[in-house]
C-alpha cells in the first residue's frame, strides 16, 4: 500500500470523514451561488480565494468548509494550496482542522509551498490539541522531499513518546511513508518500532505491526517479548489492525511452534522406513510423537483468534481461517468451515476471494466442506466467476456418496444460458468420471447424449472431454467413436473437429471402415479448416497410411500435396515432417523404420486434475494465492522447526502467573489455599481426581468445537452440548465424592443429603458389570435430577447415602494403582460383555424430570428419545488374521450399545486372540491415523496374553456420520500391524421411539431433497410384518414404530454423532414389490442406507 493511500484512507479517516460531512452539509445551501450552472470555474475559485485572505473567521470558516467539501466531492481544489496554506497559522482551531484536512490531500503534489510553511507544522507537533499535533505530523509525513528527513525522524521519535494514543498511532503510520522516501534510515525507525511494540493501547498495535512488517519484517526478534500481548490484545484492536496482526502472528508461530501436524508425519515415515530401522530408532520415533504437547502459547493465539470467526469483517474472518489452516491441528481446522461458508452471503466480490481460498482447502481436505455441500450450489444470479468457483469446490468434495446428487445438479447446469459456465460444467463431469470410477460409464452415456444438443459450444466440450475419458478404456468404446464420426459434418467449432479426428486416427484400427471415408470427407474441405483440424488431418492420413496403406495411400498423398503449399508454416513444417517419416526414398533417415512406432505408440491417459492444485504453496488469503504468481511484497511461510526455539524468550521481565501459561489447554488450577482443611491424604486423592477431569476437559475441548460446527439441529445441538457438559464435570464430581459423603455424616442439611445421592448413583453405576451400557444422555439426566427431585422420599435419601459410603472404600483401593488414567467408566475393568444390557430410558427418568427435560429432545417432538437396540448383529468383521499378525488374530463387531464413551461414540467390541505357543505381552493400540474430526476412545493395554487365550475389549470410535475407515496401529511388545475399521452405515444409527402421529409429522417435514425412494422386488419369504422387522433391524439399527396399517412398517433412528432424524418406511404394494423411502436431513447417509437395505429385502 503506498503511502499517499495510507494517509489518506487510513490515517485521517476518523477526523477526515466527520469534516467532510459537515463540509458537504454547509456546501448544499451555498451550492446554488457558488456552483452555478453557468458560473466559470475561474469566478468560483475567485470568489474562495478572496472568503479565504478576509479578516473575518466566519468567512474563511466558511471557504474551508465549502472547499473540504469540494474534495469530499471529487473535485480538483489544488490550485486554491497557496490561498489556504497561509491560513495554517491561524489561531481558531476549526480553521485549523480543516486547513490541515486539505494540506494532507495536496501537501505531496504542491511540495515546495508546503515546505514554506515548515515552521508552522514543527510549533503544531507542540499544539496542546492531540487532533492538531496528529495533523501537522501527517502533512509533514507527506511532504516527500529528502531535505526534511531529519526533521520528520525527529518528529515521529518525539510522537512515539506523545501522552495520546491518537499521535502515537499517527506516528507508527509516519514510519512507513519516512522508509519509503529514504531506506538508510532504517536503523533507527526500527528502534521505534521496538518502542511503539511495546505500546499497551489497542488504537496503535495494528499500526505499529503494519510498520514493521514494511520495515522490517524479518526482525522476529522484536515480537517475543511483545508476542502474549498481541494475542491478548487482538480482540480488542480495531478490524484492519487485526488482519495485519494475525498475518504476522502466523509467521512468526511458523518459525517458533514444532507442527501440530506431526502425528502424521512421524506415522509415515515410520511405516515407510520400518524395514531399516532399528528397534532403538523405532522406540525414539515412538518417544518423539508420544510427548509431543502444543506449545502453550501457540494455544494461546489459536484461543484468542477463534472469536474473530464471528467478525463482521470478512477480512478478519478470512485471516482467522488462514491462520487455522497454517496453524492449527488438523482436527481443529474444520471450525473455520462454517465462518467461511457464513461469508459467501457477502457482495460477490468477497465471495470471489473466499471461495478461492475454499477450493484450495476442499483438495487437500474434503471432509471440512462436505457438511456445506448444499451451500455451493450455484445460483441463477451468480456471475460466471463465482459459477466456476463453485463448480470447482463442488468437483472436489464429490465422493460415492453425493456423487449421484451432485450429477443431477450438473445435468441442470449444462442447460444454463451461461455457454462458459456450461462448457465448465461438462469438464467438471469429465472430472467425476475419472476421479470416481463407479460412475465413469453413466457419465459418459451422458455426454454422448449432450452430442445432440443444438448448443455448438456444449457439443464441442462434450467431444473434448469425451476424448480424453475415452482414452483411459479405449476397448470398450467403439460405438462412441463411430457416433462421433457421424457427427464430424454438423461440428464447426475447432477444437472438437479436432479432437474427433484425434481419436478416429489413434484408433483407427478399431474402425477400418469409417477412418478412411473420413479422411475423404476431410481432405475436399482440406483448404477451408482451421490450422488446428489441418494438423490433425495431416495425423490422420500419416496413420492411416501406415496402418491401411493399400486404401489411403493416394489420399494421404493428396493432403501433404495440400499442406506443402499452405499458408501456415506450421502446417508446412509438419508436412514436410511427416512426408519424410512415412514414405521412404533414399534421403530417409534411420527414423523412417520406427514410424509406426512412432506414430502409434501408446499415449498415457490425460490427467483431469484441479487448477486449484498447486496453489496451496501460496499463503491462503494473500494476493499471491489468488493470482497464482508471487507478488510484490509477498513474505512466504517459513517451514516448521524441527526443534522448537527456546520459548523462555517471550518471558515478560513483569512477573506473570506462571499457571496462566500451563493451564491453556486443561484449564487446570492446582493452587492449593494456604489453610488446609482436610488431611494430607484426602488432599492428594483430590489432586489427582480433578487432574483427571482436567485431562478428560482438554481430550473434549476439540470435541466440543466439532460438535458445535456439526449440528444442525440446534435442539439436539443445546441437548449434545449440555450432555457433554455434565460428563465433563461428572469426573471432578467424583473427586469431591469423598467430601460429601463426610460432610453428609456431619450435617443434616438437605442439600447435601441431595449431592450424597446424586453421588452414589454415580458410584454404583461405575463399579457395576450390569449397568456398563448406561448412555451418557441417562447419566446426564441423573446429574440434572439431584437439584430438581425434591418429590423423592426420606427413606430413598438415607439409602442412597448409606450405599454411597459402603462404595467409598472399593473406588478408592481401584483408583490407587494408577492415578494418570482415571476414566470415569474405565470398562476394562469390568469382566467382558457378551450380551448387552440397556437400562430403558423411561425407568430413570422420573415424571417431573421428563417435563424438564422437554427442551432437549432430539426435535421439536418430546415423545421421540432413545430406546433399547431391538437386534444386536451377530457378524463378525476381521481385523487382524493370524498370518498377518505373526500369531495375533482380531476379529470385531458393533455391540449397539449406546453412549458408552461419550454420546457421539460408536461402541466396537474387539475379540484378541493369541494362537501361537508363546505369550503376548503389552497389547495396545498405537499410531492413529483418522479422518479430520473422527476420534477414537482406546482400551486399556493388555498386559499379557497367554497361549491359546482370548479376551474382548471394548473400545468407542465417533465416525463422525461417515463410512470412513478409522486406521489404527495394533501393537505388542515387539510389533506393530495397521488395521482398519469401516462401519457399516446401519450402526452409525440410534433406535428412537415415537407415535405413529409424531413419525408422520417429521416425515412431512423432511421432504424433497431429504427424501430418498426406491422400488424393490419383495422375496415371497420376506413379506410377513415379523420378518420385515427382524431382517431390516439386524441391517441396522433401527427403532420400531408402531403402525396402523398391516402393508405399512415404520422405523425410526438417529444418527450417532449430530442426533438427525432417520426415518425409514416399507410401504408393501402388490405384486410382491414394495416402495422404500428414507426421509433424513443427512442425504449422503441416506442414500448409502438405501442401497445397503435394498438387497435386505429382495434376497431370499
Amino acid at each position: 500500500m503506498s503511502g499517499n493511500g495510507l494517509s489518506y484512507s487510513e490515517q485521517g479517516g476518523e477526523a477526515a470523514a466527520d469534516l467532510a460531512q459537515e463540509a458537504a452539509s454547509t456546501t448544499s445551501p451555498a451550492a446554488p451561488a457558488a456552483f452555478g450552472l453557468f458560473s466559470s470555474d475561474t469566478k468560483k475559485n475567485e470568489d474562495l480565494k478572496q472568503m479565504l485572505e478576509s479578516n473575518k473567521d466566519s468567512a474563511k470558516l466558511d471557504a474551508m468548509k465549502r472547499i473540504v467539501g469540494m474534495i469530499a466531492n471529487g473535485k480538483n481544489a489544488s490550485e486554491l494550496f497557496p490561498a489556504v496554506v497561509k491560513n495554517v497559522a491561524s489561531k481558531n482551531i476549526e480553521i485549523k482542522k480543516l486547513v490541515y484536512v486539505y494540506l494532507m490531500r495536496y501537501a505531496e503534489e504542491q511540495q515546495d509551498l508546503a515546505l514554506l510553511s515548515i515552521s508552522t507544522f514543527q510549533r503544531a507537533l507542540k499544539d496542546p490539541n492531540q487532533l492538531i499535533r496528529a495533523s501537522a505530523l501527517r502533512v509533514l509525513s507527506s511532504i516527500r522531499v529528502p531535505i526534511i528527513v531529519p526533521i520528520m525522524m525527529l518528529a515521529i521519535k518525539e510522537a512515539s513518546s506523545d501522552l495520546s494514543p491518537y499521535v502515537r498511532k499517527n506516528a507508527a503510520h509516519a514510519i512507513q511513508k519516512l522508509y519509503s522516501l529514504d531506506p538508510e534510515q532504517k536503523e533507527l525507525l526500527i528502534e521505534v518500532i521496538e518502542k511503539l511494540l511495546k505500546d499497551r493501547s489497542t488504537l496503535v498495535a495494528g499500526s505499529v505491526v503494519m510498520a514493521f512488517e514494511e520495515v522490517c519484517p524479518d526482525r522476529i526478534d522484536l515480537i517475543h517479548k511483545n508476542y502474549r500481548k498481541l494475542c491478548n490484545l487482538l480482540v480488542d484492536v480495531e478490524e484492519w489492525g487485526q488482519v495485519v496482526i494475525i498475518h504476522m502472528l502466523t509467521r512468526y508461530a511458523r518459525t517458533q511452534f514444532v507442527s501440530p501436524w506431526k502425528d502424521d508425519e512421524v506415522v509415515e515415515e515410520y511405516s515407510e522406513n520400518n524395514f531399516y530401522e532399528s528397534d532403538e530408532e523405532k522406540e525414539k520415533d515412538r518417544k518423539m510423537k508420544n510427548t509431543y504437547t502444543m506449545d502453550p502459547d501457540h494455544r494461546l493465539l489459536l484461543r484468542n483468534t477463534k472469536p474473530l470467526l464471528q467478525s463482521r469483517n470478512a477480512a478478519v474472518v478470512m485471516a482467522v481461517a488462514q491462520l487455522y489452516w497454517h496453524l492449527a491441528p488438523k482436527s481443529e481446522a474444520g471450525i473455520v468451515s462454517k465462518s467461511l461458508v457464513r461469508l459467501l452471503r457477502s457482495n460477490r466480490e468477497v465471495q470471489y476471494i473466499v471461495l478461492q481460498n475454499i477450493a484450495t482447502m476442499s483438495i487437500q481436505r474434503k471432509g471440512m466442506f462436505e457438511p456445506y455441500l448444499k451451500s455451493f450450489y450455484v445460483r441463477s444470479t451468480d456471475p460466471t466467476m463465482i459459477k466456476t468457483l463453485k463448480l470447482e469446490i463442488l468437483t472436489s468434495l464429490a465422493n460415492e456418496a453425493n456423487i449421484s446428487t451432485l450429477l443431477r445438479e450438473f445435468q441442470t447446469y449444462v442447460k444454463s444460458q451461461d455457454k462458459q459456465f456450461a462448457a465448465a460444467t461438462i469438464q467438471a463431469i469429465g472430472r467425476c468420471a475419472t476421479n470416481i470410477t463407479e460412475v465413469t460409464d453413466t457419465c459418459l452415456n451422458g455426454l454422448v447424449c449432450l452430442l445432440s444438443n443444438r448448443d455448438e459450444i456444449v457439443v464441442a466440450e462434450s467431444v473434448v472431454v469425451i476424448k480424453k475419458l475415452l482414452q483411459t478404456q479405449p476397448a470398450h468404446h467403439g460405438d462412441i467413436i463411430k457416433h462421433m464420426a457421424k457427427l464430424l459434418d454438423n461440428i464447426m467449432v475447432p477444437v472438437a473437429r479436432a479432437s474427433i479426428l484425434w481419436l478416429i486416427g489413434e484408433y483407427c484400427e478399431r474402425v477400418p471402415k469409417i477412418a478412411p471415408d473420413v479422411l475423404r470427407k476431410t481432405a475436399k474441405s482440406f483448404t477451408n479448416e482451421d490450422d488446428l483440424v489441418k494438423l490433425q488431418i495431416l495425423n490422420l492420413g500419416a496413420k492411416l497410411y501406415l496402418t491401411n496403406s493399400k486404401q489411403t495411400k493416394l489420399l494421404t498423398q493428396y493432403v501433404l500435396n495440400l499442406g506443402k503449399y499452405d499458408q501456415s508454416y506450421d502446417i508446412r513444417d509438419r508436412t514436410r515432417f511427416i512426408r519424410q517419416l512415412i514414405v521412404p526414398n533414399e534421403r530417409s533417415g534411420a527414423l523412417s523404420k520406427y514410424a509406426k512406432k512412432i506414430f502409434l505408440a501408446q499415449k498415457p491417459a490425460p490427467l483431469l486434475e484441479s487448477p486449484f492444485k498447486d496453489r496451496d504453496h501460496f499463503q491462503l488469503g494473500t494476493l499471491s494465492h489468488t493470482l497464482n504468481s508471487r507478488a510484490t511484497g509477498y513474505l512466504e511461510l517459513s517451514d516448521w522447526p524441527e526443534v522448537a526455539p527456546d520459548p523462555s524468550v517471550r518471558n515478560v521481565d513483569v512477573a506473570e502467573s506462571a499457571k496462566e501459561w500451563t493451564g491453556i489447554l486443561g484449564k487446570t488450577r492446582k493452587e492449593k489455599p494456604t489453610k488446609k482443611f482436610y488431611s494430607e491424604s484426602e488432599e492428594e486423592e483430590d489432586e489427582s481426581a480433578s487432574t483427571s477431569a482436567s485431562e478428560s476437559e482438554s481430550s473434549s475441548e476439540s470435541e466440543k468445537e466439532d460438535k458445535e460446527e456439526g449440528s444442525s439441529d440446534e435442539s439436539s445441538g443445546s441437548s449434545s452440548s449440555s450432555e457433554e457438559s455434565s460428563d465433563s464435570e461428572s469426573g471432578s464430581k467424583e473427586g469431591t465424592a469423598k467430601k460429601t459423603s463426610r460432610a453428609t455424616d456431619e450435617s443434616d442439611s438437605e442439600d447435601n443429603k441431595k449431592k450424597a445421592k446424586g453421588i452414589s448413583k454415580k458410584r454404583s453405576a461405575s463399579s457395576c458389570s450390569d449397568t456398563e451400557s448406561t448412555s451418557s444422555e441417562e447419566s446426564s439426566s441423573e446429574s440434572k435430577s439431584e437439584s430438581d427431585s425434591k418429590s423423592d422420599s426420606e427413606s430413598g435419601k438415607s439409602r442412597s447415602a448409606t450405599s454411597s459410603k459402603k462404595e467409598e472404600k472399593p473406588v478408592q483401593d481401584r483408583k490407587a494403582p494408577n492415578k494418570q488414567d482415571v476414566f470415569l467408566l474405565d470398562l476394562d475393568d469390568f469382566c467382558p460383555v457378551t450380551t448387552p444390557v440397556v437400562v430403558p430410558t423411561a425407568a430413570v427418568l422420573s415424571p417431573s424430570l421428563a417435563a424438564d427435560l422437554e427442551g432437549l429432545s432430539l426435535s421439536s417432538s418430546s415423545v421421540i428419545d432413545v430406546t433399547t437396540q431391538v437386534s444386536v448383529p451377530t457378524k463378525t468383521h476381521e481385523l487382524l488374521h493370524r498370518m498377518s499378525g505373526k500369531g495375533l488374530a482380531a476379529h470385531y463387531h458393533f455391540s449397539r450399545q449406546p453412549g458408552i464413551f461419550g454420546d457421539r461414540m460408536v461402541s466396537v467390541q474387539v475379540t484378541i486372540t493369541n494362537t501361537t505357543d508363546q505369550k503376548i505381552e503389552n497389547i495396545h493400540i498405537g499410531e492413529k491415523k483418522l479422518p479430520p474430526g473422527m476420534r477414537m476412545h482406546e482400551f486399556n493395554p493388555i498386559e499379557c496374553l497367554e497361549p491359546a487365550g482370548s479376551i474382548t475389549v471394548s473400545m468407542g470410535i465417533d465416525f463422525c456420520d461417515s463410512t470412513q475407515t478409522a486406521s489404527f496401529q495394533l501393537c505388542t511388545k515387539d510389533d506393530h500391524f495397521n488395521v482398519n475399521i469401516q462401519p457399516p452405515v446401519g450402526e452409525l444409527l440410534l433406535p428412537v421411539t415415537m407415535s405413529e402421529k409424531d413419525f408422520k409429522k417429521e416425515q412431512g417435514m423432511l421432504t424433497g431433497m431429504n427424501e430418498t425412494s426406491a422400488a424393490i422386488a419383495v422375496a415371497p419369504q420376506n413379506s410377513a410384518r415379523l420378518v420385515i422387522i427382524e431382517r431390516i433391524v439386524k441391517a441396522a439399527n433401527l427403532g420400531v414404530v408402531p403402525s396402523g396399517q398391516d402393508n405399512i412398517h415404520r422405523f425410526a433412528a438417529k444418527t450417532v454423532h449430530s442426533g438427525s432424524l432417520m426415518l425409514v418406511t416399507v410401504e408393501l404394494k402388490e405384486s410382491s414389490t414394495a416402495q422404500l423411502i428414507i426421509n433424513t436431513e443427512k442425504t449422503v447417509i441416506g442414500s448409502v442406507l438405501l442401497r445397503e437395505l435394498k438387497p435386505v429385502l429382495s434376497q431370499g
